[in-house]
């Protein structure tokens, strides 16, 4: 389990290459040999600017240096990427395979790793050593098999202005103080909070958090060791999600229907309705920023700023749960490359996780994990949350990545019954147990 003090960039090594250059591995050409001909596929998540040009940007770049070389970089949705296009591929495998793509976190890592689809990166000491503490939730059995390049603590994505319309001066910091907070939006004639509960996981992180509250330390450690969700808090972790929920009237603290709205990428999902003024607040990660960007209306399609009136703050705390106070959720995302893969692959990953490309990345509006890319970082909100995960007294890994995908898939389809349907606070942890047993 990813339990992180300080966890962004490390204090290791500063890159494996020259800053301004992809360092040029073709000893071919250098002796007058024939180039072999490479071709690389490189999946990622980033369908919206300016990700998507930034990443085909230093492809093309890498390309250059590297005579011979063609990169194939493609843009998926996350869920399909994650959930469908990358399983299939991989067991599939062969030419179906992508060699460098995007890898999960804690259980979901291990289960590829077992299956025997990962390239061992542990031999890439510098880039390693350059995440620092950021890299441990894709180390499995002391070997390295995903570089995180991005890292971050989830939070609370709010409207400035909204908030100061319905008379919140004061940011809160327990949950008491949320609950007046929520209150007074609701007088104010806004909806507090948004959430996709249509795609799953968005609802379950409320139960995550929940749990990371109630929970200690120690049995959320134990749980993640050892898949067995025995231990009282699950149930309490729930029992405090829903006593919280259960104080409003109606769909509140949330929108109307949240179990029909999607999560993102449209109008009409909980980004969509952050974008355009109609709810107050979301539970999200660091990467929500420009989803909220580019569904404002009338923004840019190009590298759309961010509003001026979207903030954000941590989580507040659960007064008198046993879970450590100021502890976050979080995680970051990560590359892993095919056990196939040409050894170019290395050479891609490595560039990419260079000082220079992840200082680039960072003025995209992302909290990169490179040592010393931290200079990149120019948006004030992501300062924020890039010292609030550095100030986290612990980083708990998203729990469905931690638990690997079956584990996983069972909670959040337990939660979601949770909230919107008529399971009870003891059918989560007995869901997750049910489907720990078929492993």
């Amino acid at each position: 389990m990813a339990l992180l003090v300080g966890a962004c960039a490390g204090n290791g090594g500063t890159g494996t290459t020259d800053p301004t250059t992809p360092a040029s591995t073709d000893t071919a050409s250098e002796t007058g040999a024939p180039v072999e001909p490479v071709t690389l596929t490189w999946w990622h998540n980033g369908t919206g600017e300016p990700l998507k040009s930034f990443w085909e940007g230093v492809a093309d770049e890498f390309e250059a240096a590297n005579e011979g070389v063609t990169v194939e970089v493609q843009a998926f949705q996350n869920e399909d990427l994650q959930r469908t296009l990358i399983p299939n591929a991989l067991n599939a495998g062969g030419d179906a395979a992508p060699d460098l793509f995007m890898v999960w976190a804690e259980g979901e890592i291990k289960a590829q790793v077992e299956a025997g689809f990962l390239k061992d990166l542990s031999g890439l000491t510098e880039v390693v050593e350059s995440v620092g503490g950021s890299g441990t939730g894709w180390n499995v059995d002391g070997k390295q098999y995903g570089i995180p390049y991005r890292y971050g603590i989830e939070g609370l994505w709010y409207n400035k202005d909204l908030f100061a319309q319905a008379g919140v001066t004061d940011l809160p910091t327990t949950f008491s103080e949320f609950d007046e907070v929520i209150t007074k939006l609701d007088n104010a004639g806004v909806t507090p909070i948004g959430v996709g509960g249509g795609d799953g996981w968005p609802a379950a992180h409320w139960w995550y958090q929940f749990a990371i509250k109630s929970c200690s330390a120690d049995a959320l450690s134990t749980a993640a060791s050892t898949l067995d969700f025995s231990d009282p808090c699950f149930v309490t972790a729930g029992e405090n999600l829903m006593n919280w929920i259960d104080q409003f009237e109606g769909d509140l603290p949330f929108q109307a229907n949240p179990s029909g709205t999607p999560a993102q990428s449209v109008p009409a999902s909980s980004a969509g309705l952050l974008a355009n003024s109609q709810t107050s607040m979301e539970l999200m990660g660091t990467w929500h920023r420009g989803e909220v960007a580019k569904l404002v209306p009338g923004a840019p399609a190009d590298n759309p700023p961010a509003p001026e009136w979207l903030g954000w703050f941590p989580v507040p705390d659960i007064e008198g749960a046993a879970g450590a106070p100021g502890a976050a959720l979080g995680s970051g995302d990560a590359w892993g490359v095919y056990v196939d893969a040409p050894d170019a692959a290395l050479d891609l990953l490595t560039y990419i996780s260079s000082v220079d490309v992840q200082t680039r990345f960072a003025a995209t509006g992302e909290i990169p994990t490179v040592a010393g890319a931290e200079a990149g970082i120019t948006d004030p909100v992501l300062k924020q949350i890039a010292d609030g995960t550095v100030n986290a007294s612990l980083v708990v890994t998203w729990l469905d990545t931690q638990y690997g995908p079956v584990v996983g898939k069972a909670m959040n389809d337990a939660i979601v019954n949770l909230l919107f349907g008529s399971g009870t606070a003891a059918q989560v942890p007995e869901a997750m147990n049910q489907a720990a047993a078929t492993l």
